[in-house]
């Protein structure tokens, strides 16, 4: 009867409602869209050749030729007595490409797969034999080969091993890893904030291993409740260090391959009040290069320490009266680990040191630092050094921030900089060089072509082969990208300029008025606003423009775009403040630009970060904002870790009406629209306890608001079947029954 009336009556709105379900079945339910990534790959013989993963096999190319050989086949890869190959998860290669190390039946830990089964197949004598004795099944982490490849290192159960490959004989090179002590792995919230997974280094001579070891003692752990896997609930307790809390005890040691104590390393300060971030072994024999941060993560330092005795000396010292950034943009990468120039006389580093992000070589003797890269832009990442031709490889957008490209600029004079990235194919592009610097990988998409991958030649940027093209969502996602995108800025208050971007519905008529949905995030762990390939969330937009929306989207300041330091650091103390502001001038500045905008119909949704954002929206610009939807969001910023509130916020002792000011749920009063709380009750990450907050203080406000949980969802929201689809159907719908869609 109701769909009957509603046909009759907006018999357009019914039809396109309809087709937005079928468009979420196909994004969240048929798995269409799933993009196939090329790889795992890896550069072999200084990069005239590479190895990938084809059916199952690990097919050799001739770099420059493609010449293509099996260089493990399916044989190789079946243990003796087993109908079935190992699955390959991930691999490695031994400095000399005669033993393979294979990662499989990979486990989840947190938010990877870090745990599973480790194999070593030696091609000359061949061989392939499992790692680890008689260890549990799926328990292993982080192995990896010796410089020499004679031994094998690995972590389990929070202790380091190591089996020398000719025997078998598998030695513990630390045996106090339990429930309180964590050897060469991070504990949860350095792992979150650092990026930081694998925590051992083999020394160049294969005598030594350095690690982290963490004392999570005295943190009080978090529970998280499961009702649903059994019949009586259960808990998962880990230790989770909240804002003015105790941290673990970090520190580094250096034990003997062949077994002995550990030599721990003399950094400076008291190890539960900073952090090491970064920890490799320098060109000079028996030396460690560690990184630390304070607590409050506006100073930073190198030091140089000697492996045997632990004497550490001060190398290098930047501050930043907000924070420092430490964290690499693209961990995997080894040029990024440690790079020296001059012998082992320079360290490569970037810095916002003088108002840009740059590259910069560090000089061990002096402490000075000597830029690599100049210009008045960021420099986002370093991507290969090719010290004998003298040439720097770095991605960097100097006009437009919402697009990465190439450069390389002369090791001796950072004026001299090409763009290498041809001007023909705007968008986002990502490179993994070989070690030579002649070759790469080469992954570029914008918001309306998935990613395509491609050999090209340097510094010509030569497309030799198309690795892989996604053809097939390509194909599949023609259909839903029928609205139109379109990138914009907008100026705000004292003529500061965002950029943003706008979804149009497919039919759209400028001369009539369409409502609006706001899609943020506000803050410093991601930019939004980028010409990439946007996968699911961005389907989802389309979605959403198709039943008569716009969806549109800005990246205010604080967020990581490559607009220079003082863009990115007016953030500091202002969370709940500086961004909905700013999202909310951003959004009437649009409207008052554009006639078709229809300001009394305007809603928002955001997730994590976003969610909390679209709550303060909400809030406090309740005549502009009538509808949100947030999801797992962190209403009460005293809640979440140490790490990164403290980086942008301070201590709350110190500030504590910086904190007062960035809660959500002080300001819950200010609701007056429509509101949809989403949160899972198993999420690790950004704790369903604030959202419990924030209903008790609604309800106790007598505001009205809808509510969904989802029993024991992590922070993604996306464990068991069907749970994405819903979840999207959730909002849609929740928008479509209260901000109705359609021009007028």
């Amino acid at each position: 009867m109701r769909a009957a009336l509603c046909l009759a009556l907006f018999p357009a709105l019914l039809l396109a409602s309809e087709e937005m379900d079928r468009s979420l079945k196909r994004i969240f339910g048929a798995n269409e869209f799933k993009l196939k990534a090329f790889g795992p790959a890896r550069w072999i013989e200084n990069g005239t050749a590479y190895t990938t993963v084809e059916g199952g096999e690990i097919i050799r190319y001739q770099t420059a030729t493609g010449a293509r050989s099996v260089m493990v086949s399916i044989a190789q890869l079946t243990p003796r007595g087993s109908a079935r190959a190992l699955e390959i998860e991930d691999y490695g290669w031994s400095a000399d490409s005669k033993k393979m190390l294979i990662f499989t039946a990979a486990e989840r830990v947190w938010r990877l797969k870090t745990r599973g089964d480790y194999w070593v197949l030696d091609l000359g004598a061949k061989t392939l034999k499992k790692l680890g004795g008689s260890a549990p099944a799926s328990t292993l982490m982080f192995a990896k080969f010796s410089p020499d490849g004679t031994r094998v290192a690995y972590v389990r159960e929070h202790n380091i091993y190591c089996e020398t490959l000719a025997t078998g004989q598998i030695q513990a090179l630390t045996s106090d890893g339990g429930e309180h002590k964590i050897n060469g792995t991070f504990d949860w919230v350095t792992e979150e904030e650092f990026k930081l997974r694998d925590g051992f280094r083999w020394s160049p001579d294969s005598r030594s291993i350095a690690f982290w070891q963490f004392d999570t003692t005295g943190i009080p752990n978090f529970l998280l409740i499961n009702n649903t896997d059994s019949k009586y609930p259960t808990t998962k307790a880990f230790p989770y260090p909240q804002p003015g809390t105790q941290n673990s005890a970090v520190r580094i040691g250096v034990v003997p391959a062949d077994s002995g104590a550990a030599q721990w390393m003399q950094v400076p300060g008291d190890p539960r009040n900073h952090y090491l971030f970064r920890l490799t072994w320098t060109p000079k024999a028996g030396e460690l290069l560690i990184g630390r941060l304070n607590r409050l993560q506006n100073e930073m330092t190198f030091y140089l320490v000697e492996a045997e005795t632990g004497k550490a000396t001060q190398m290098f010292r930047d501050t930043d009266p907000a924070w420092i950034n430490v964290r690499d943009t693209r961990p995997d990468l080894p040029i990024l680990q440690s790079t020296w120039l001059n012998q082992g006389r320079e360290l490569v580093w970037l810095s916002e040191r003088d108002g840009w992000n740059r590259v910069f070589a560090l000089s061990r003797d002096s402490g000075k630092a000597r830029g690599l890269t100049s210009g008045s832009y960021d420099t986002t990442s370093l991507e290969g050094i090719d010290e004998a031709a003298g040439w720097i490889y770095s991605v960097a957008s100097p006009e437009n921030a919402t697009q990465r490209y190439l450069y390389r600029t002369r090791l001796e004079d950072p004026a001299k900089s090409e763009r290498i990235t041809p001007p023909s194919q705007p968008g986002t592009h990502a490179y993994v060089l070989s070690p030579d610097c002649k070759w790469a990988f080469h992954t570029y998409s914008t918001f309306n072509q998935p990613p395509v991958t491609e050999l090209v030649s340097l510094p010509d940027h030569r497309a030799v082969r198309t690795l892989e093209g996604n053809a097939r969502v390509r194909q599949a996602a023609a259909p839903l990208l029928t609205s139109s995108i379109e990138f914009f800025q907008v100026t705000i208050e004292k003529g500061i300029a965002l950029d943003g971007y706008v979804i149009k519905p497919p039919v759209f008529d400028a001369s009539k008025k369409y409502p609006v949905i706001l899609y943020v995030y506000g803050e410093p762990a991601t930019a939004s606003v980028v010409d990439q390939w946007g996968g699911d969330r961005a389907l989802f937009h389309r979605a959403l423009a198709a039943n008569g929306y716009l969806v549109v989207c800005f990246d205010n300041r604080g967020t990581p775009a490559p607009k220079g330091r003082e863009f990115r650091k007016v953030i500091y103390k202002s969370f709940g403040i500086l961004p909905p502001r700013e999202q909310n001038e951003a959004l009437l500045a649009f409207a008052k630009g554009h006639s078709y905008v229809d300001l009394s119909r305007v809603g928002v949704w955001g997730w994590s970060s976003g969610g909390a954002n679209t709550l303060n929206l909400l809030f406090r610009y309740p005549e502009t904002f009538h509808v949100g939807v947030s999801v797992a969001p962190l209403p009460d910023r005293t809640l979440y870790d140490t790490i990164y509130t403290e980086r942008y916020m301070g201590l709350p002792d110190a500030d504590p009406e910086a904190y007062r000011r960035a809660s959500s749920i002080r300001y819950a009063e200010g609701l007056r629209g429509k509101l949809l709380l989403i949160h899972g009750s198993g999420d690790d990450n950004v704790h369903y306890q604030g959202t419990e907050l924030l209903i008790n203080r609604l309800i106790e406000l007598e505001k009205p608001f809808d509510f969904m949980e989802y029993p024991n969802r992590s922070h993604t929201i996306s464990e068991g079947v069907g749970t994405s689809l819903h979840l999207h159907r959730k909002i849609a719908h929740y928008f479509e029954d209260h901000l109705k869609p359609g021009p007028r």
